[in-house]
């Protein structure tokens, strides 16, 4: 799948995207952050405060707890400020 990061987390992560497979056993977005998470120092610093990190799959915004599973693009960003 592909995985898109925005603003800082893509700052922090070093990269905008890339496509990964994670394992069979990582169902859900916080289980899919919990894996990134221990991807590398990078990736530990990006996710370091889960709860803030917003996701959307396939360009539909979710909730920690939904299944990834046939998701053709995760996207992960910060919370965002209107003005």
């Amino acid at each position: 799948m592909k995985v898109k990061y925005f603003a800082w987390v893509r700052e922090r992560v070093g990269k905008a995207e890339e496509t990964i497979e994670p394992p069979a056993t990582v169902r859900t977005v916080e289980e899919l952050i919990a894996w990134l998470s221990g991807q590398g120092e990078a990736y530990a610093y990006a996710f370091e405060k889960p709860k803030v990190i917003r996701t959307a799959i396939d360009h539909a915004h979710v909730k920690s707890d939904a299944a990834i599973a046939g998701a053709r693009e995760i996207a992960f960003f910060p919370p965002m400020t209107g003005g």
